[in-house]
């Protein structure tokens, strides 16, 4: 069984940690890596061979300094991570927000939810945009 590998970037650590909860929750064997600015979400993704990427990346828009839109930008121009779903998670529901990540890269744009069962919808939408996903895992 290949545990599924995640990096979430959220600058918000309850939102991180409820996330993080449901996705442990979803697929136990999870191996979520997490950063609170953009930054550590480069430094992290610069640590990745082109052999071994992670099966998703969650980012927040709206974190301090770099952005999710800017870690799309940055990401997107590396062909190691052009199959690995990018999916931004924000409070923003702004259509230029949702334009400007699409543009750049995202595979989809979720606002963040209001309640537990929504974030465990949203967890099962982000699933099945990973390829072979479920196969991943062996299910």
């Amino acid at each position: 069984m290949t545990p599924l590998q995640i990096l979430i970037a959220d600058d918000d650590a309850e939102d991180l940690e409820l996330l993080e909860e449901a996705i442990l929750d979803a697929e136990p064997h999870s191996s979520i890596a997490t950063a609170m600015r953009g930054k550590g979400a480069l430094q992290y993704l610069d640590g990745y061979t082109a052999k071994e990427v992670p099966h998703l990346i969650v980012l927040d828009y709206n974190m301090p300094g770099i952005t999710g839109s800017d870690i799309l930008n940055m990401i997107g121009q590396q062909e190691r991570f052009s199959n690995v779903p990018k999916v931004i998670l924000s409070t923003s529901s702004a259509p230029t927000h949702i334009n400007e990540c699409l543009n750049k890269g995202a595979t989809e744009y979720f606002v963040k939810p209001t309640t537990k069962n929504e974030l465990d919808e949203i967890v099962r939408k982000m699933f099945a945009l990973i390829p072979g996903y479920p196969s991943v895992n062996g299910k």
